[in-house]
């Protein structure tokens, strides 16, 4: 009897392993848990990338921090912020997120719909080299920058003007052509990026409704405003929102053109300013208020802007 048992027991116990691993696998698979298991590696990565940073950038910007010295000041960093430098930082970064928002949401439509018709040959090779100069180390493209807009006549782009009869310009010693050049680099980089997002768009889009306006009569415009850019607008508001981030968080352009020392600031943006505060005067707690005072910048604009544009509003609304 005793041998009876003992066999018994082992041969119940892989069912009840088996059992067991039924369970588990059953909870992981549910359509309650699948979610979170996927959702997961981004929490973690977001908690410890981005939020605890944040708070970490929060508490210095009330603090004054030398080397193995921290000493809580309450609001005297924010009581800095608004002087002289700060205000030309701000108002480059304003410019130059407009103009970029301008060119980067406006042309890449255009150019979407050139490569999303039968009138271009070799879509795929366009698409391809439209893409490119994302993929260029600002570094590289920053040198060729200052090289095509120096200051000597034999640069490339006063060799341009001057065929036209202009005068050479010192580009990079001049407010406007300085701010000219950030953005004429931003355009180049991105252009492509946001050209695929809204092919990307266009694709989607059925083409029954093309066939179905011209039997009504609509010419190209009616149907551009009337089936295209209704479809466009989730990638438009995409696109904008994104542009408008980046154009406050601009910073590369300014470095690789000017090495962070802009004559007359000319070049100077928030990020830039943070960097030479915090990082190039050692003063990290005005730095991380100059952050904090970028943070709530751009979480302000972007909420207006998705409250104009209707973004929060449910689809049957």
């Amino acid at each position: 009897m005793a041998e009876l048992n003992a066999n018994n027991r082992k041969n119940t116990l892989p069912l009840v392993k088996e059992k067991k691993g039924n369970k588990v696998l059953k909870f992981f698979n549910s359509q309650k848990v699948v979610p979170y298991i996927f959702v997961f590696p981004f929490i973690v990565s977001f908690a410890i990338l981005t939020l605890y940073p944040t708070i970490q950038a929060i508490i210095m910007s009330f603090q004054r921090i030398l080397p193995g010295q921290v000493e809580f000041i309450g609001f005297q960093n924010y009581e800095r912020i608004f002087n002289q430098a700060f205000y030309k930082a701000l108002t480059n970064s304003t410019v130059y997120m407009l103009l970029t928002v301008l060119i980067l949401v406006t042309i890449p439509i255009i150019l979407a719909m050139l490569l999303d018709s039968k009138l271009v040959r070799f879509k795929t090779f366009f698409r391809s080299a439209l893409f490119i100069p994302a993929l260029t180390s600002i570094v590289v493209a920053g040198v060729i920058f200052r090289l095509v807009f120096a200051e000597s006549e034999n640069a490339i782009a006063n060799q341009i003007i001057g065929f036209f009869g202009f005068e050479p310009v010192s580009w990079q010693f001049n407010a406007w052509s300085g701010m000219l050049i950030m953005v004429i680099m931003a355009s180049w980089r991105w252009m492509g990026v946001n050209v695929l997002y809204f092919l990307a768009g266009l694709q989607n889009i059925p083409k029954e409704l093309y066939e179905s306006a011209e039997m009504d009569g609509a010419n190209l415009f009616q149907k551009f405003r009337h089936v295209t850019l209704p479809f466009l607008k989730p990638i438009i508001i995409f696109v904008t929102t994104i542009s408008i981030i980046g154009g406050f968080r601009v910073f590369e352009e300014s470095y690789v053109i000017w090495e962070g020392n802009s004559p007359g600031n000319i070049g100077l943006t928030l990020v830039g300013l943070l960097y030479q505060q915090g990082i190039q005067q050692n003063d990290m707690g005005f730095g991380a208020a100059i952050g904090v005072v970028l943070l709530l910048l751009i979480f302000v604009v972007s909420i207006i802007y998705l409250l104009m544009t209707g973004a929060f509003k449910r689809g049957d609304e």
